[in-house]
């Protein structure tokens, strides 16, 4: 893998995406059905804020229910609660054109693994660690 390559070459562009006024029931669903981790909440393609699954675990273990009460429980906050109410807003952002090395120095100097990338303020990938050790697997093999 060139680090110096843009990260363009190695985002994902094929996006999920919730709406901040989404219930969490869908993000729960969108976790569960797809084979992701990091879910940018957009508003009109602009992106608002990400969710991790982390933070939607977090969210459903912050309910100290216990028993039987608990699928109840969960299911009520989950259909009360939105996307907007858990997600992160303050994030740090990528343009296509920004190098490898740079997302790699944000990740390492930070406690977060998915990097939304935007164009002229549109959402148009997100980059992930698992990106970069996909890209750098593949390179090994060649």
């Amino acid at each position: 893998m060139n680090i110096l390559a843009p990260i363009s070459s190695i985002m994902t562009t094929d996006l999920i995406t919730v709406n901040p006024a989404d219930k969490l029931s869908e993000v729960q669903r969108i976790f569960s059905e797809k084979r992701i981790h990091h879910l940018p909440v957009v508003r009109f393609q602009k992106i608002v804020g990400i969710i991790s699954k982390t933070d939607l675990l977090s969210f459903l273990k912050g309910a100290s229910n216990h028993g039987k009460d608990k699928s109840y429980m969960n299911s009520t906050r989950l259909n009360n609660y939105l996307a907007e109410d858990i997600m992160t807003s303050r994030m740090a952002k990528l343009e296509p054109t920004d190098r490898i090395d740079v997302a790699i120095e944000v990740f390492k100097e930070n406690l977060f693994h998915a990097l939304p990338v935007i164009d002229d303020e549109k959402l148009v990938g997100i980059v992930t660690t698992y990106d970069i050790i996909q890209a750098l697997a593949k390179k090994q093999t060649i």
